[in-house]
């Protein structure tokens, strides 16, 4: 039997087969989740072929996948009713999406950060998490768990990471009113913060390559982390091992965040 027989959820950000998204999915799976799956649209249809692409590694033929642009209260209330419509309820939504303009995600840079960079990294990224609470509770009449992927940026200064950071910060301390408030109703609401990993939106990071190397050299462990550990850990948070955590930050980093050099 798997921990998550019988649960069903949501997951926002699947980009690729190297996104968080994809392994926090591949982790749900094998413990017997059902997943459902958004993807970014666009008139070319690029985003939902790699996104379905990308579910179709994880053995699924046959996706639940629709489009939703989370900074669309439309978008967002369309995914949501059609959830509600198909299955009644869910248990669990991982929001794994943000953005930030990549020309001030740059070493030295952070000060000049317009105020429209400034506010479409909050909204994309942390904002978006706050709108499907808003949502989520119409859907999960039994409670259930909230996840969103945070970084270490949004505690500390990160070179480069810059306008992200503040955004992550933004999305920690959300998920803690959300927890709040949300907690009557017997839903959780975590963050993950993990350690480094080449996603998309890695690259667009100004210093990653120096992260990585940071990362090994100074981690407790003495090295980087691999994506099914923040799946596991996320399977956690989504299973009823987890039915007393919440409003919790839990670092997946290989002790990075424990030392100060």
């Amino acid at each position: 039997m798997g921990l998550l027989d019988g649960k069903r959820g949501i997951v926002f950000g699947i980009a690729n087969d190297r996104s968080y998204a994809w392994y926090i999915t591949q982790a749900l799976m094998q413990h017997g989740a059902q997943c459902l799956f958004t993807h970014l649209p666009d008139a070319s249809g690029k985003m939902e072929r790699r996104c379905r692409l990308a579910i179709e590694e994880l053995g699924v033929k046959d996706p639940w996948l629709v489009p939703c642009d989370a900074t669309k209260d439309a978008d967002l209330d369309a995914v949501f009713d059609k959830i509600a419509a198909d299955f009644g309820k869910i248990d669990f939504v991982i929001h794994s999406i943000a953005f930030a303009d990549r020309s001030f995600l740059q070493v030295g840079n952070f000060h000049t950060t317009t105020r429209q960079a400034w506010a479409q990294a909050l909204d994309v990224s942390a904002y978006t998490l706050l709108a499907m609470g808003q949502r989520a509770v119409k859907v999960m009449p039994d409670g259930g768990s909230m996840l969103a992927m945070s970084y270490y940026g949004g505690e500390k200064v990160i070179p480069g990471y810059n306008v992200m950071g503040v955004a992550k910060a933004a999305l920690e301390h959300t998920a803690r009113y959300l927890a709040f408030e949300l907690g009557e109703k017997k839903i959780r609401v975590n963050t993950i913060s993990g350690g480094p990993l080449r996603t998309l939106a890695a690259s667009a990071v100004g210093g990653i390559s120096d992260m990585f190397a940071h990362q090994e050299r100074k981690a407790a462990l003495r090295r980087n982390i691999e994506g099914g550990e923040v799946g596991s850990t996320a399977v956690y948070l989504v299973s009823d091992l987890s039915t007393a955590v919440t409003g919790e930050n839990i670092h997946v980093d290989a002790g990075f965040s424990i030392v100060g050099l």
